[in-house]
């Protein structure tokens, strides 16, 4: 990961190596010339979400939600106060678990809101029900600090 850092575009779910160096530079995407790390909540199918949460190598915070929820929708501006917040260090992705109920049950979703961080590949930590920015952004940087070691 020295040389670079794999991530996923958000628009057309190509895999981008970007330099460590130029992750605060505005990275774009090689095949649609999208933006990376601009701290926008990308809107994930059932494809980019797999490919996000496995080959991204920064955190990345999914928002499992669906249209039809008041607390979902409520906690939206939220969400994305956050992932500005957080830029470029972390990246937000939403699903909604109504168009991609398989992706939901493989996430073990009981409830939403329902947020999950991601590392690596891997879980790092969840919680469930609307928040503030504040609270997401003190939940991501807790957990963050404490996966890196």
């Amino acid at each position: 990961m020295a040389d670079g850092v794999k991530l996923c575009c958000g628009d057309c779910g190509q895999m981008n190596r970007v330099p460590a160096a130029r992750l605060a530079a505005g990275p774009k995407c090689g095949v649609c010339g999208a933006a990376l790390l601009d701290g926008r909540v990308m809107a994930l199918d059932a494809a980019a979400h797999d490919k996000a949460v496995r080959g991204d190598e920064l955190p990345l915070l999914v928002d499992y939600w669906a249209a039809w929820c008041g607390p979902c929708r409520m906690m939206a501006p939220e969400f994305a106060k956050a992932a500005k917040a957080l830029a470029p260090s972390v990246r937000f992705g939403k699903l909604d678990t109504e168009a991609h109920p398989a992706v939901a049950q493989r996430a073990a979703i009981r409830g939403i809101p329902a947020l999950i961080l991601y590392r690596g590949g891997r879980e790092v930590a969840r919680i469930a029900g609307a928040r503030p920015a504040a609270e997401i952004v003190d939940f991501v940087r807790s957990h963050v600090a404490m996966a890196r070691g």
